[in-house]
């Protein structure tokens, strides 16, 4: 398969004067996050998971979610099951002794998941590793499950908590979670229902969300005075950087379910780890790019924040970041207004942010306008 992610060459060069100078610039592979590594890992596991299918299992390893089809529907439809954390965002929550957001995330990061396949998130289940029980912070940790699960419209239904002493030290602590979904046969999303021609819609994001905070870390948070820095208020982004990278991820869940019902989307993209290159390629057909234009939306300005301050290139921003669109749908144009409607009545920001044209199934990233040289 070719190279999914292209930058426009104008678009990338015109940029690259705030990278000049002495200083290294930060990767998330400098931070310590290996993405060939973790492709190498998957690829391994699709290979050998394939022994457990004994064809009881529908599409493949490496999509949103996993596939089932449901015993006694007739073939008619599907359970979808996903698993997810939320990253080393945890050390932020535990920094700033703040626990009550991260519960949300967890939540979102499952059940969006789950819903970008055409399922409707049925039920859910924690798990909360410690080193010691604390159970004021554990009770803020299963307080924010249990409202990401309200909103989700998502029953909590069990979990487990582990106390294990000798992995984690005393303060320490990591969350996942696991959410089951169902989805009618004829409703399921992705590549097989993409079209050339079909419109590309962003919704908005809630900043951060749940990924990159391990270059986030490495940029921000070298010296020992964490705390202060994260209490720091920032004029421009009318907060403090603590509060920023604690907003919690949105929770577009019901908002897919509702699409799906009225059969109005194609396709979706949860924007998590990978960037919009990396999760947008999901959905397309061996035979189809995507071209997305960057310039058609405001990114946030703590991405910009987090790219002076690291001097990070833009390829490398977009393959770690949402940079401000944390879900994209695919449609037919006919929907388009429609849809953009439905989702600013659910309070989400909505653009057009590009389309499905012929190709060898590679993202396409590059400005509408191009700079004059």
């Amino acid at each position: 398969m070719p190279p999914f992610f292209y930058w426009f060459t104008p678009w990338c060069y015109n940029n690259n004067e705030i990278y000049r100078g002495k200083k290294e610039m930060v990767t998330y592979k400098r931070a310590g996050v290996d993405d060939q590594k973790a492709e190498a890992l998957v690829r391994f596991i699709k290979d050998r998971a394939e022994k457990s299918f004994k064809k009881k299992i529908a599409g493949d390893i490496g999509f949103f979610a996993g596939f089932v089809p449901f015993p006694f529907s007739g073939g008619k439809d599907f359970l979808v099951a996903g698993c997810d954390g939320v990253g080393t965002k945890v050390l932020i929550a535990k920094a700033l002794e703040k626990y009550d957001t991260i519960g949300i995330d967890l939540v979102a990061m499952n059940c969006n998941d789950v819903a970008v396949c055409g399922a409707k998130p049925l039920f859910f289940l924690d798990y909360l590793a410690v080193g010691k029980l604390k159970i004021e912070r554990e009770k803020k940790l299963l307080e924010g499950i249990i409202r990401g699960c309200e909103i989700a419209q998502c029953a909590l239904v069990g979990g487990e908590t582990a106390q294990m002493p000798d992995v984690y030290s005393e303060d320490d602590f990591d969350l996942a979670g696991f959410c089951v979904g169902v989805a009618k046969k004829d409703r399921i999303l992705g590549p097989s229902r993409v079209s050339e021609g079909d419109v590309l819609l962003g919704v908005g994001s809630n900043g951060l969300h749940s990924n990159g905070f391990s270059l986030v870390r490495k940029i921000f948070f070298q010296s020992r005075d964490i705390k202060r820095k994260l209490f720091e208020y920032r004029v421009n982004l009318g907060r403090s950087l603590g509060e920023e990278f604690l907003r919690p991820t949105h929770i577009y869940s019901p908002l897919i379910v509702n699409l799906v019902e009225k059969n109005l989307v194609n396709a979706a993209a949860h924007i998590t780890g990978g960037g919009i290159p990396g999760n947008l390629v999901r959905v397309l057909p061996e035979n189809l790019d995507a071209e997305v234009f960057t310039d058609s939306w405001n990114v946030p300005v703590v991405f910009s924040m987090i790219q002076e301050t690291g001097r990070i290139k833009p390829e490398e921003m977009y393959n770690v970041f949402n940079m401000g669109i944390g879900l994209i749908l695919c449609l037919p144009v006919r929907n388009k207004e429609e849809v953009s409607s439905i989702i600013q009545k659910k309070g989400f920001r909505v653009f057009e942010i590009g389309f499905i044209c012929k190709g060898k199934r590679r993202v396409v990233l590059k400005k509408r306008r191009l700079n004059k040289q």
